[in-house]
């Protein structure tokens, strides 16, 4: 029995199944709700089709088709759910801005956003087809987060607009530079955290339950943090200073695995938050309109915003008024933005918004998903971030839109208007699918029937090579080409039982240490 074990050639590894034909049949599906809502709008409010129904079906049908055929050349192992939901919920979102446009016929938005959303597309096709290797990005970590701190600062130079000072504004055309640094922000959290995850889970001071990096090791990265911080606070943008602050703290979780530094990060968000309330009376007069939302009705002044969208929501009920009926336009000029998840909640019902939220949830997970299948350290922590950015995103501007928190004033992923938010997230699509690409794809050291593979060099944590060229975990090697007595097989040159495969050769062995 030892000697057929130690002669049977090891089990082929499954070969990553394509699927690029899911990830098209989803999006002819993606398309057709889109085409649908947008004729439900003008049946609804007209009693006809819209009349360019099917220029916007077809438009939106030829962007993703584009992506898709980008992604089946450049990318064929990656995920087919990612692109299917970007479009389904960037389709959604035109039709929302569609339907508050026919209330403000000399504040038409829906053009500007497909006109943008094509901006994105093409920014998603160029990621995918230029960007061969997420590593690559871990060469400018330093050039990244200088250039964030640039597009952080610039816009202080300009006029605020609506309290904040975000934009920045040349002729007719504006932008916020925020959305392009949160990328670039957390291509460099991820990049440092993942050189030095080793320095920051086992040096440093132990106080209590937590034990705290060596501040020459912390350092660098907590400075970055609070000038991102402290610039997004002179600017009034809460909102994006919030979601660095979560993106900081999940990054550090997940390259130090210590629990301690999300009680921490809580602590830190809930005091810097209280003191901004306290100080700040642009912010102060959001948590005012949050712990009573009523209060201007009862001064006589009419209902606030914040009080509008609690009416569409109520009004909505389970199954909504249908696209077209609601009220949700006298929410005032942040209908389109902001607050445009309270035309989801009164047209769409509760059944819509969840739809909405676990299109958003698959989005994440997805992302979390490729981070747990990756190698390298780098594109863990980078498929993590850009998840988190999207997920702590959607919470923040959720929970400020239902009242669970205050308002912050960020555009919803995808479904709001606004150019540079659309822009940056199908960018961090593009980002997730070659990262999940990475992770599926196979790789060249496969096992091919009938052959022994044989490791070019030591493996694993100190276990002698077996006959097979097996490296185990420090135990001896059996003759059925096992790395311990009694553990599980592993395939040539996997030496970590219970963590990720890696190729044999030094290489690998460097990697694995």
């Amino acid at each position: 029995m030892t000697a057929t074990a130690a002669e049977a050639p090891p089990p082929e590894r499954p070969r990553p199944a394509r699927r690029r034909g899911v990830e098209l049949s989803l999006l002819v599906c993606a398309v057709l709700i889109s085409v649908y809502g947008y004729a439900d709008v003008g049946l609804a409010r007209s009693g006809a089709v819209p009349r360019d129904a099917l220029a916007y079906g077809a438009g939106l049908g030829l962007l993703a088709l584009l992506a898709h055929l980008a992604v089946r050349l450049r990318a064929p192992y990656a995920d087919p759910l990612l692109l299917p939901i970007a479009v389904l919920l960037n389709g959604v979102g035109i039709v929302l801005i569609y339907r508050l446009d026919l209330e403000t016929p000399g504040d038409r938005a829906a053009p500007a956003q497909l006109i943008w959303s094509t901006l994105g597309v093409a920014l998603f096709i160029a990621v995918v087809v230029l960007l061969r290797d997420h590593r690559v990005l871990q060469r400018y970590a330093y050039i990244s987060v200088v250039t964030a701190l640039v597009l952080m600062i610039v816009p202080i130079l300009f006029p605020a607009v609506n309290g904040a000072r975000i934009w920045i504004r040349a002729g007719g055309l504006s932008f916020q530079p925020g959305e392009f640094a949160k990328i670039l922000l957390a291509v460099f959290f991820a990049a440092y955290l993942a050189a030095n995850r080793h320095a920051l889970a086992h040096t440093g001071r132990r106080i209590g339950p937590l034990q705290l990096p060596a501040g020459r090791v912390l350092g660098p990265v907590v400075a970055v943090w609070l000038i991102s911080v402290a610039v997004l606070v002179l600017e009034r943008d809460l909102g994006t200073s919030l979601l660095f602050f979560g993106l900081f703290v999940v990054m550090l979780y997940v390259a130090t695995g210590r629990t301690g530094w999300i009680v921490v990060g809580l602590l830190l968000a809930g005091s810097g938050a209280f003191a901004v309330g306290t100080l700040e009376p642009h912010v102060r007069g959001r948590v005012e309109s949050w712990i009573d939302p009523y209060a201007s009705i009862a001064a006589g002044d009419g209902p606030s915003q914040l009080a509008q969208s609690m009416f569409s929501f109520a009004s909505g009920g389970v199954l909504g008024t249908g696209l077209g009926a609601g009220h949700s336009i006298l929410i005032g000029f942040a209908a389109k933005s902001d607050f445009i998840l309270a035309t989801a909640g009164e047209e769409l019902g509760l059944a819509g918004l969840t739809a909405l939220f676990l299109l958003y949830t698959l989005l994440v997970a997805q992302g979390y998903r490729a981070g747990l299948d990756l190698r390298d350290p780098f594109g863990r922590l980078l498929a993590v971030g850009l998840a988190a950015i999207l997920a702590v995103q959607v919470f923040v501007i959720a929970g400020g839109v239902t009242g669970l928190i205050p308002l912050t004033g960020m555009a919803m992923p995808f479904l709001a208007q606004g150019g540079s938010s659309v822009v940056t997230n199908w960018i961090i699509v593009a980002l997730l699918i070659r990262l999940s690409d990475s992770a599926r794809e196979p790789h060249p050291e496969t096992v091919e029937p009938g052959v022994i593979a044989r490791a070019t060099g030591p493996a694993g944590h100190g276990g002698p090579t077996d006959q097979a060229g097996h490296a185990g975990s420090g135990g001896p090697a059996d003759p059925a080409g096992h790395g311990r007595p009694g553990g599980r097989a592993y395939p040539a040159g996997h030496g970590r039982p219970g963590g990720p495969a890696y190729p044999a050769g030094p290489a690998a062995a460097e990697e694995a240490r």
